[in-house]
């Protein structure tokens, strides 16, 4: 029988302990196909935070670290200076980056350090009870905002890929999500192209992903994939907002 869909080669074989619907194993897969694509196990490094997906460090065979409360960037940049040949994937969450981390990021973004950081934006704190999260969206409950997040009372939600795209260290961000297989396949490519570019040293790279979050919103695995569409894409619109190659590959085509 021929094999059409298999699992990555990194992959261990050890399950993930994620939530039945969670969005986290999905970018997970989705990682661990575009290394082995790309043929670089023995060149990834992949930083966990503290959060829902550090749980699943054992699920990859390649080198990983779990690091502190939103130090993801600070490690990740020692690590891609140390060495620069080497595939540094930063991996974070909404509160772990927005919140307890929002210091590294701005600042490793400002310095351009050249990693990866795929962010995973589930408007929620899923690990530690469904407070409320920097992303949050306004009148979305959670169980430190019974009532919805409240403008007056804690401000408004933050768009990281926009925020990061403002600053000249960063040279691609896109935000995807992982709600519906077309989606899924173009949050692929967002990943490998942010991969791509690193490898070539450009910069920092960026992919923000919006995930679902079912027992967090207290939803279905259905209906979290429906609310994605219908409420955090408004907020959160899905697309390219920085891609500084571009212009180049256009001055290249111009020049010729």
């Amino acid at each position: 029988m021929k094999v059409v869909y298999e699992a990555p080669k990194i992959n261990t074989g050890v399950p993930t302990t994620y939530c039945g619907g969670c969005g986290h194993g999905i970018i997970n897969r989705l990682i661990a196909e575009v290394i082995d694509e790309m043929e670089l196990k023995e060149k990834a490094v992949l930083l966990w935070p503290i959060g829902c997906s550090c749980v699943n460090v054992n699920t990859m065979d390649i080198d990983q670290l779990c690091c502190l409360h939103g130090r993801g960037p600070a490690s990740g940049t020692g690590m891609k200076r140390a060495n620069p040949d080497n595939l540094v994937i930063v991996y974070q969450g909404d509160g772990d980056m927005v919140s307890e981390g929002m210091a590294e990021i701005m600042h490793a973004a400002i310095r351009g350090e050249k990693f990866t950081v795929i962010f995973v934006n589930n408007a929620i704190y899923g690990m530690t009870g469904a407070q409320m999260a920097p992303t949050t969206l306004l009148g979305q409950n959670a169980s430190t905002a019974p009532g919805g997040r409240q403008v007056i009372n804690s401000g408004y939600p933050v768009k990281m890929a926009e925020l990061l795209a403002e600053l000249p260290g960063t040279v691609y961000s896109e935000r995807v999500t992982v709600n519906t297989p077309a989606n899924i396949i173009k949050a692929k490519k967002a990943i490998k192209k942010a991969f791509e570019l690193q490898m070539k040293g450009e910069g920092m790279t960026f992919v923000e992903v919006l995930s679902m979050c079912p027992t967090g919103w207290s939803m279905s695995p259905v209906k979290a994939c429906e609310w994605v569409d219908t409420n955090m894409t408004e907020i959160f619109p899905l697309g390219v907002v920085k891609d500084e190659t571009e212009g180049l590959k256009q001055q290249e085509e111009a020049a010729k």
